[in-house]
């Protein structure tokens, strides 16, 4: 990439998506549950996992929807090549213009006998990105540390970091600057059961607890071996992952939006069924 074009790419955040304050994070949602999201108010669903390159279940949501944006939480490298992955984004585009919000990232070294030299690996995916036609402005990159953040903000619309806090929030928006997009997922139990929620958090938290890549993450914020060691510590659950009255709950997402986040996909760790109910018990503290 030539010195001009990194100058280019590194203004895209200068026209940041909109997708409202919240969002809601998920590894699936049907297009009636996408329908109820929008009318309670929230900007965006964001859909986990690591999806085929065709993203064919992106324009149903759409379809069924007005407003509400839809943005891949991620897309991996590894699994999905970019030429795929573009078709398909300008497929999405064509039908559904500026509702399509492209998320990729590298995933875990653990699952992938691919896995090498990441970074290099995510600048020559964007390269190909913009081979094809993929708008650096519409797309976001998963992004813990400070390389990959940086690097976020200059070939993409900003990053979409994951099992973070507030802190963390505020060291990615000093990173990027002030017109680079930011959202940062966080994990939410609606019950003022501490240990009921402890025990949710640390269930959903299990298969991270072994990835380097958020070890790694979290020791940089000053959690210790002993914190990251399974089953994780009460100070990292309660870190991650927000519980309580919906109040404390709205107060511990703003504090990301306090620290420099544009939007915060919030995920509810509650089985699909009652994705909705939760999200509408969280939407008076969060959009009203």
């Amino acid at each position: 990439m030539t010195d001009a074009q990194a100058s280019v790419d590194a203004g895209s955040g200068a026209n940041k998506p909109s997708l409202g304050r919240f969002g809601s994070f998920g590894f699936g949602v049907t297009p009636q549950q996408a329908q109820e999201i929008e009318a309670l108010g929230y900007g965006a669903v964001w859909v986990g996992g690591s999806p085929p390159a065709e993203l064919a279940w992106v324009e149903p949501i759409l379809e069924a929807t007005t407003t509400l944006q839809v943005a891949t939480g991620i897309v991996n490298i590894w699994s999905a090549a970019a030429k795929p992955v573009a078709e398909s984004f300008h497929r999405i585009e064509k039908a559904y213009p500026g509702r399509f919000l492209l998320g990729i990232g590298v995933g875990h070294p653990e699952a992938t006998s691919e896995y090498r030299k990441p970074y290099d690996a995510l600048a020559q995916y964007l390269d190909r990105l913009d081979d094809y036609g993929v708008p650096a402005n519409r797309r976001v990159v998963a992004a813990l540390g400070p390389r990959v953040l940086k690097l976020s903000a200059q070939r993409s619309a900003g990053a979409h970091p994951y099992l973070t806090t507030p802190e963390h929030t505020a060291h990615a928006r000093e990173l990027i600057g002030p017109s680079a997009f930011l959202a940062p997922e966080h994990k939410v139990v609606l019950t003022t059961d501490a240990d009921k929620a402890r025990a949710v958090g640390r269930k959903a938290l299990n298969v991270y607890l072994k990835l380097a890549n958020y070890q790694n993450s979290w020791k940089r914020l000053g959690f210790t071996d002993d914190d990251i060691a399974p089953p994780g510590s009460d100070r990292l659950v309660d870190a991650v992952v927000a519980y309580g009255a919906t109040a404390a709950i709205a107060a511990r997402l703003n504090e990301h939006l306090d620290a420099g986040a544009d939007h915060v996909p919030v995920q509810v760790l509650t089985k699909s069924e009652n994705l909705v109910p939760a999200l509408a018990e969280l939407a008076g503290g969060l959009l009203g």
